[in-house]
């Protein structure tokens, strides 16, 4: 059965798009819970036209070996199946870029977003070859990565030595007694970044890379901090 599958017939054609329709959806769903910029529709059709352009090169091949072989022999031009295929992993890098963005608080956001729309547009020519084995391991590589992974992530984040902060101050003239502050708690400053953009009311933002003693846990170190007069606004990055 998985080799009549295989073959590109009316049958693989309606499972293969049925299944890219299924699975791009599946992970859509998951962005679209998150309020991400690329939700249930927009995975969907990435793997569904993935998964298209793919049939598409081996309907050009099955034309031009078959009706269309008189004038193919004739022409003597060579054919690439997978040229379709090709492009689609240019093309989708549009997408993706769309879906990057940088806050006011210089933390990259709709980095995800942009890695599954990739990877979900490959799994679509994944699907549109009939390559079913890798597309199993493909979605739920995928799927674990968007799902479960972001608390490994969290865990792993939370525990970690090293935090990037965004202060905002109420001016920059505060901004030696801020990280007198900070040193006194015990905190070593890697580096200190001035954001020039005024924040609203005067305030001025300032981006610090940290590293933390063992005792010191991210939570208790924003706590801590928050407190201070000069502080208007406090976020880890």
């Amino acid at each position: 059965m998985i080799g009549y599958l295989r073959q590109f017939n009316m049958a693989s054609v309606l499972l293969r798009l049925t299944l890219a329709v299924l699975c791009g959806g599946l992970i859509g769903i998951n962005r679209e819970h998150k309020r991400r910029p690329a939700g249930f529709r927009t995975y969907m059709m990435v793997c569904m036209g993935a998964a298209l352009s793919m049939i598409l090169g081996q309907y050009e091949d099955t034309m031009l070996h078959t009706l269309l072989s008189g004038a193919f022999g004739a022409v003597g031009q060579p054919t690439d199946v997978t040229r379709f295929g090709a492009q689609v992993i240019n093309g989708i890098g549009f997408l993706g870029t769309g879906t990057i963005l940088i806050t006011e608080q210089r933390e990259v956001k709709g980095l995800t977003t942009a890695a599954g729309l990739w990877a979900t547009a490959c799994m679509g020519l994944a699907i549109g070859a009939g390559f079913y084995e890798g597309v199993a391991l493909s979605f739920v590589c995928i799927f674990l990565s968007i799902k479960v992974l972001p608390f490994v992530e969290l865990f792993l984040l939370s525990r970690s030595r090293n935090m990037n902060l965004y202060v905002e101050l109420t001016s920059l003239e505060r901004l030696k007694d801020f990280i007198a502050l900070t040193k006194a708690i015990g905190i070593q400053i890697f580096d200190v970044e001035l954001d020039r953009r005024r924040a609203a009311g005067g305030g001025v933002g300032v981006v610090l890379y940290l590293h933390l003693p063992k005792n010191q846990s991210h939570t208790k170190l924003l706590t801590d901090l928050s407190y201070s007069p000069d502080v208007r606004a406090i976020d880890e990055i």
